[in-house]
């Protein structure tokens, strides 16, 4: 999808430098899977902390994935 935003440019350069990606856009795409990503893994251990979470998988196979998935 295309879309048109305003990113600040100093924002922008260290967006860039994090990722180390050059072109914006991809920069800018990869900033956003990994922070969606960290979410996730924070609403997870919301739930775990709270005991809303299952724990039918074993440590290693929970370990082993890399998003954790959403009820």
């Amino acid at each position: 999808m295309r879309i048109t935003i305003d990113i600040d440019a100093t924002d922008l350069r260290k967006i860039q430098k994090v990722t180390g990606l050059k072109k914006k856009s991809p920069a800018v795409s990869q900033a956003l899977d990994e922070f969606l990503r960290q979410q996730a893994r924070r609403e997870f251990i919301v739930r775990a902390l709270s005991g809303q979470t299952d724990f039918a998988l074993t440590n290693d196979e929970l370990e082993a994935r890399d998003v954790y998935e959403a009820r």
